[in-house]
């Protein structure tokens, strides 16, 4: 799944912050405050991250068939 850039619920926009979300939890920060500093406050939008699994990697090493 793609991150997308507007919230499921609400429509607020969300995805021009997952980079950098993903880059400060990858490096050990707790997901909770790296929401809360990037204030993302609703909890609709605060599930689309938390939910969030990237699968496309994996979903490319299979060929067209």
């Amino acid at each position: 799944m793609i991150i997308p850039i507007r919230c499921f619920s609400c429509g607020k926009p969300i995805g021009h912050l997952y980079e950098e979300y993903r880059e400060r939890v990858d490096k050990g920060e707790d997901a909770k405050k790296v929401l809360d500093s990037l204030e993302v406050e609703r909890y609709c939008c605060r599930a689309v991250f938390l939910g969030q699994v990237d699968l496309i990697d994996i979903a490319g090493a299979f060929k067209k068939g």
